[in-house]
């Protein structure tokens, strides 16, 4: 943990809550975070379902760009950053 900025983990904090709030059924979040797998899941599923599945891929984003933006900055960089927690 000592290599990751605190600085690095608000600003990530900040730009994948407001992506995951406002793209979410697109996985932006996911790719700002590095969770390539994760992003392309949720990528996929809105295109290879012509976006009905988008519908609740952009609930989860909308869920997980609440929690993300209520985190602390510690509980963030800790659970997404360091412990690398896929979702939610």
């Amino acid at each position: 943990m000592s290599n990751i900025n605190p600085s690095d983990g608000s600003s990530k904090k900040i730009a994948a809550g407001i992506c995951a709030i406002l793209l979410g059924g697109l996985g932006i979040h996911k790719f700002i975070l590095g969770y390539t797998t994760e992003g392309l899941i949720m990528l996929l599923v809105t295109i290879l379902t012509c976006g009905f599945g988008g519908v609740i891929m952009g609930v989860v984003g909308l869920v997980e760009g609440i929690i993300y933006l209520t985190k602390t900055d510690e509980e963030f960089l800790n659970a997404y950053i360091v412990e690398k927690k896929g979702w939610f």
